[in-house]
């Protein structure tokens, strides 16, 4: 039974490795699609601008010019945005396959479905992040002011014109969700609650993302969990399992005669049946 076991968890594991390597590869694939479309990733981002100025939310270099003088604030904020994002992943994810088995393939289902949803935006509308914009203010806190992207994002291995949407916030909500919701321990449960706003704020005051990408990421990722839900109810959905057939209309089935036994009711009150 054990080594039956043992071939279960390691076909799974490579199952699980094969998933995520198929998802790196497409990922790549649409980086470089995107790469040769850079003028038009610079006139996306205008229009996102615009888009926000019309709407009066357009406050990212006031935000960061807020915490320009705290250099302890930009610290940790850029270093948040890098390790709070792939560590906090990969520990979750690896926390949820051994402690939660079931949740585990809904919530990596809803970072795969938004992830693909993701893609298709990036190759159909790159846009070019706030850092890159430098004639409005915005500053790149973590290339400049921090070594932490060298280590866990390194700019040869990082998407430059997939501002839209920020799956960067997008997942990180999702597995906020997971903590809020299936922890023990209040602590843990707190961390879930806080994380998301926390990272939201991060990506913007970092430069990486506009405001309107977490807004879209955040939509899309809870968009993405309800569709995990629906395949998981219909993944663990009892089989229906065939009733009596109904007699034919007009048709009574007869009871089964037996020998010598009248088929008369032999129960009967004051002449009518009890």
């Amino acid at each position: 039974m054990s080594v039956r076991l043992a071939g279960a968890r390691r076909r799974r594991v490579a199952r699980e490795v094969v998933v995520i390597l198929a998802a790196i590869g497409l990922y790549f694939g649409v980086r470089g699609l995107i790469e040769t479309r850079v003028d038009l990733a610079y006139r996306n981002a205008e229009r996102i601008i615009e888009l926000e100025q019309s709407a009066g939310i357009f406050t990212e270099p006031e935000m960061q010019n807020a915490i320009a003088d705290h250099g302890w604030l930009v610290d940790a904020v850029s270093n948040f945005y890098i390790y709070g994002h792939w560590p906090v992943l990969s520990v979750t994810l690896l926390w949820l396959m051994i402690r939660h088995r079931h949740e585990y393939s809904r919530f990596r289902n809803a970072m795969l479905i938004s992830g693909a949803i993701g893609l298709l935006i990036f190759a159909v509308f790159p846009v070019a992040p706030p850092r890159f914009l430098t004639g409005y203010g915005f500053v790149d806190t973590v290339t400049e002011q921090t070594s932490a992207y060298r280590v866990l994002q390194p700019p040869a291995f990082v998407n430059q014109y997939a501002a839209v949407p920020s799956l960067h916030f997008g997942w990180n909500l999702l597995i906020g969700i997971a903590w809020a919701n299936l922890a023990g321990h209040w602590i843990a449960r707190l961390f879930g609650w806080l994380m998301p706003p926390a990272m939201l704020a991060s990506i913007v005051l970092t430069a990486n993302h506009y405001l309107l990408d977490g807004l879209v990421g955040g939509a899309i990722a809870l968009l993405a969990l309800v569709a995990a839900n629906h395949l998981a109810r219909r993944h663990h959905r009892p089989p229906m399992t065939p009733g009596p057939r109904p007699a034919p209309a007009g048709r009574a089935e007869r009871p089964p005669a037996s020998s010598g036994a009248s088929t008369t009711p032999t129960s009967r009150c004051g002449g009518r049946e009890a």
